[in-house]
């Protein structure tokens, strides 16, 4: 098949071709770990997951790098309110990052360099761009001179005066052209610093992904990927970066942006009490739905992300699952994904067109039967798994009780009365089979009973 993905560069969506056909390499970027990642974080995450999935399916060899920013003025501010260690901040969150991304079924990516671990090759890229003349030194700042590159803003698309306000750049008189931009600036002793030409003073942010891309992936790869956000000025700033210290035709490729996402329909606030960390969801609902929800709108479109909506994505997983624990006793064929899961995923990433083709899967696996229904049952699991999705036991999916709910009754307990109905049905005592069952639903467990067994599930 042709994968096809939308090129911010071009603003086409063109036919990926990569590189290598034998070896795929995609550069995203992670978080500033200073604090629990917002679901907008994770929006890129999951989107980037299911792109690599599919990219795996498709090329023998797929290098998959998401970097840690853990040095940042934001995370500075943290510490300087907080009084925790720096160190400490950056090892806590990064830690619980990668716990949220997992429950949200995010595979890990195959590098995850931390920017403190190349502050030497980010001192070498700026000390090649000053001898190239794209940089100057400036009251012990490195800044890189956006005038020095004729092509400065045709990722964004914004003319200087545009740049020159989106930038927010503070007027300082040691800056040549307004445009320019930070690549080195001192650090006081409360500050986090390294030795270096210029002073003690620690990297730019937007250096550092230039660097570590360069360092895993070479001068060029395939796709760089991240939130609309990032596009300027973090992305129009790293191309400036890269193609002057590696030369024109460098560095990647293609460029794939998820869009802008709202809460409640609305902006995310704390103040509006919309504010949504992934740490704090989880309590509420299970990682698989709020993933599911973000695969519901296409990852170019905005995104409103709300609570309403996850409780529908459990109940369309409550679904599925219900249909893969009614085939348990089944085997499952082969893995190749069917056709229709493809050919959606292959138009740009249309996630919602494969997620009813999911639906399509489900309503072939109920009028199948025998051998047939293994077949189908194989597809879902395939189809699904390229998604990231109905990938664990449903006996697990139907046993996940919110952590609010975690005092209920616990399995052995579910079980032990589900026996005791059994056996009141068995001796025709309804009335005690009913109140059993009415307990249990009290407890938000329900009971699904069938010709030879009796299965439950919380709601």
């Amino acid at each position: 098949m042709t994968l096809r993905i939308h090129d911010t560069l071009s603003r086409e969506k063109v036919d990926f071709v990569a590189h290598d056909a034998g070896h795929v390499r995609i550069y995203v970027c992670g978080p500033t770990v200073y604090d629990y990642a917002h679901i907008g974080n994770a929006r890129p995450v999951v989107v980037f997951d299911v792109l690599v999935r599919l990219l795996r399916r498709l090329y023998p060899k797929v290098t998959y790098v998401r970097n840690i920013t853990d040095i940042d003025d934001k995370i500075n501010n943290a510490a300087r309110e907080t009084g925790e260690d720096i160190r400490s901040i950056t090892m806590r969150t990064t830690e619980a990052f990668h716990v949220d991304m997992a429950a949200l079924g995010a595979l890990p990516p195959d590098v995850e360099p931390r920017a403190t671990e190349y502050i030497k090759e980010m001192q070498a890229m700026i000390e090649d761009l000053i001898a190239k003349g794209h940089a100057y030194e400036a009251e012990k700042h490195v800044l890189f001179n956006v005038p020095s590159m004729p092509q400065y803003g045709r990722l964004s698309r914004l003319d200087e005066r545009e740049i020159i306000a989106g930038a927010r750049v503070d007027v300082v008189p040691y800056k040549r052209d307004p445009q320019d931009f930070v690549l080195w600036k001192p650090s006081d002793a409360e500050t986090p610093g390294w030795d270096s030409p210029w002073g003690r003073g620690r990297p730019g942010w937007h250096i550092e992904c230039s660097v570590m891309s360069a360092k895993h992936l070479g001068d060029s790869f395939d796709i760089h990927g991240g939130g609309q956000d990032l596009i300027f000025p973090h992305h129009e700033n790293e191309i400036a970066q890269s193609l002057s210290a590696q030369g024109s035709g460098t560095f990647a490729k293609y460029w794939m942006h998820n869009g802008y996402l709202m809460a409640e329909g609305k902006k995310m606030s704390k103040s509006l009490g919309n504010f949504y960390t992934v740490h704090d969801l989880l309590d509420e609902f299970p990682g698989e739905a709020i993933r599911l929800l973000l695969l519901k709108t296409h990852y170019r479109q905005p995104l409103d992300f709300t609570k309403g909506g996850l409780r529908e994505a459990k109940t369309e997983l409550d679904r599925f699952y219900g249909v893969l624990r009614s085939a348990d006793d089944l085997g499952a064929l082969g893995d190749d994904i069917p056709t229709g899961t493809v050919d959606a995923l292959g138009d740009d990433l249309n996630t919602p067109l494969a997620l009813s083709e999911l639906h399509k899967i489900v309503s072939d696996m109920n009028k199948s039967g025998g051998d047939s229904k293994v077949a189908v049952k194989g597809q879902l699991l395939a189809a699904g798994g390229v998604l990231g999705l109905l990938q664990q036991n449903p006996e697990h999916w139907f046993r996940w009780q919110p952590k609010a709910t975690g005092g209920g009754l616990g399995d052995e307990a579910i079980e032990t009365l589900i026996a005791e109905r059994r056996k009141a049905r068995a001796n025709k005592d309804f009335a005690c089979a009913d109140e059993i069952r009415d307990r249990l639903a009290a407890d938000n467990v329900f009971l699904e009973d069938s010709t030879n067994t009796t299965t439950w599930r919380r709601g």
